[in-house]
């Protein structure tokens, strides 16, 4: 019985911490967001720090090019965030685009506010998660037009465009998550009720005695 009350317990912490939106250190140099269910790299100037460019700021096309031929973590299916709200709509364009994967990076994980560094966060937990995090723009994944592309503003909180010749940072991120899935609520609630029907069968098996 003692054994049976543990996994109940656990089980019930689990899906009290998988109903509460966080990001997860899943180590290997990879951060996973489970409220966009999008994992980054923990290095957010890693094409400085792998070598790929001496300072890590680089055009729009150029940066997608990183992101696309990066092999890391086993995955080789990285690319630049995009700045589209997370049903699909957009972009959204000034402050407070917190629906975009870097507007939800800045304002809802780091706890930044709109004019403010993205390091003077209320979240200082989450900002130990990541290095090399920049103070500057960073590009995204989508273009405005034939010569403008969307981007980030980690030192204000803007969400906008630039021609694409600017030299930018970049940061990768991928769809999912790379440890092992999490089993839904749903699955939570089966394997309660499973204990549940152990418990009662148990407890007649007793009275019988």
């Amino acid at each position: 019985m003692k054994t049976q009350k543990f996994v109940v317990a656990t089980v019930v912490a689990l899906m009290i911490g998988n109903a509460q939106a966080a990001l997860f250190d899943r180590g290997g140099g990879m951060v996973y967001d489970d409220a966009l269910n999008i994992t980054w790299l923990q290095d957010a100037n890693y094409a400085q720090t792998s070598g790929y460019d001496s300072d890590g700021r680089m055009s729009w096309t150029l940066a997608n090019t990183w992101a696309a031929n990066l092999g890391y973590g086993g995955f080789d299916d990285w690319r630049l965030p995009t700045p589209l709200n997370q049903d699909g709509s957009g972009p959204c364009g000034g402050s407070n685009c917190t629906n975009s994967e870097m507007g939800h990076m800045f304002y809802n994980n780091m706890g930044a506010s709109a004019g403010n560094s993205i390091l003077t966060g209320a979240n200082t937990a989450n900002l130990t998660l990541f290095a090399n995090l920049q103070v500057g723009n960073y590009w995204t994944g989508t273009a405005h037009s034939d010569f403008i592309a969307w981007d980030f503003r980690n030192h204000s909180g803007h969400q906008g465009y630039y021609i694409r010749g600017e030299d930018f940072y970049a940061w990768a991120v991928r769809n999912g998550d790379v440890a092992a899935p999490i089993p839904e609520p749903e699955t939570y609630a089966m394997m309660l009720a499973g204990l549940g029907v152990m418990g009662g069968i148990a407890r007649r098996r007793q009275s019988k005695r």
